[in-house]
């Protein structure tokens, strides 16, 4: 009996040496890929505060291997010395940072409820156009995605010039929310479908009209797809740069058409342009951290029915 407990107790040593020994790889796996991932966030970071050879010699840690200055900040009128001051800089780029939002914003709340409508009839409702059923239909949405941006240049071009919709944010409200109705249209049909029809059925037995199960009984279990499906259109619509530089010219130009703008004959200000990304990251982390849950609950959904 004493024999048995000892061997017993090997084994239970061991394994547990071996679950330690894979959570230590599994947690180095993860730190690694994290350390990958967040490094250009970092550079980006210490780029703002770079002089230019320090940039050039890959200079990356602060008080070490160069002296952190306020160049970026400085550049869009930000740093300590030049917030208090007019500057004609800081104004544009305030400018170009309200137009990405309000643009982004918009047209993202336009496709999450047009999407939102739109796939909650292709989960519910049975359609026919011409030999194309709701499958057809769904796939339709997603091959616009297909297309190459240049391909649609020139008449997007042509359309806008007549409709008087060049260097305006309406217009790049409205191609933003074509450009993202596919994606919300899919993530919006998997959220729908794995509700339960019987929900709405009891709710229409009930008395509810069908926009009245939708409001009240779909709609509050849908809002974590919802959600993520704003998240993402807000991200893609955020960081559109062909568009937004092919159809402004001033009054409507986006924050990556001005981070694009740092470079000319004297080189590339990478410290402004540090800046500028870093000014275009930071809303993003902000309401990732904040709606995390949200976009978990959402892209999971559908996963299991």
């Amino acid at each position: 009996m004493p024999a048995q407990i000892f061997h017993d107790s090997d084994a239970d040593r061991a394994f547990r040496a071996g679950w330690a020994s894979r959570r230590i790889v599994i947690y180095g796996i993860l730190l690694i890929w994290a350390v990958i991932c967040l490094f250009p966030i970092y550079w980006t970071i210490t780029t703002s505060f770079k002089a230019a050879p320090d940039v050039m010699k890959g200079n990356l840690i602060p008080w070490v291997d160069f002296v952190p200055k306020w160049l970026g900040l400085r550049s869009l009128g930000l740093s300590p010395e030049t917030i208090t001051a007019e500057s004609t800089v800081r104004d544009e780029f305030l400018k170009r940072f309200w137009n990405s939002a309000i643009v982004s914003v918009g047209s993202s709340s336009i496709a999450v409820i047009l999407g939102s409508c739109a796939a909650y009839g292709l989960s519910r409702f049975s359609f026919r156009f011409g030999f194309m059923k709701n499958s057809d239909i769904s796939f339709f949405f997603l091959s616009q995605l297909i297309l190459p941006p240049v391909v649609l240049a020139l008449p997007f071009l042509v359309l806008y010039k007549e409709l008087a919709l060049l260097d305006s944010r309406v217009g790049l409200i409205a191609l933003y929310s074509l450009t993202v109705l596919p994606i919300v249209i899919w993530i919006m049909r998997d959220q729908f479908g794995s509700i339960p029809v019987e929900l709405e059925e009891a709710a229409l037995v009930d008395g509810q009209s069908i926009w009245g199960a939708f409001l009240t009984i779909v709609l509050p279990i849908a809002l974590p797809g919802m959600v993520a499906a704003f998240i993402i259109s807000l991200v893609l619509t955020w960081n559109e740069y062909f568009f937004a530089a092919l159809l402004t010219s001033s009054h409507a130009k986006t924050l990556p058409v001005m981070v694009a703008s740092q470079t000319g004959s004297q080189g590339i200000a990478w410290w402004s342009m540090a800046a500028l990304s870093l000014a275009a990251i930071l809303p993003l982390i902000i309401i990732g951290i904040i709606l995390e849950r949200f976009i978990i609950k959402g892209m999971a959904a559908g996963a299991v029915k």
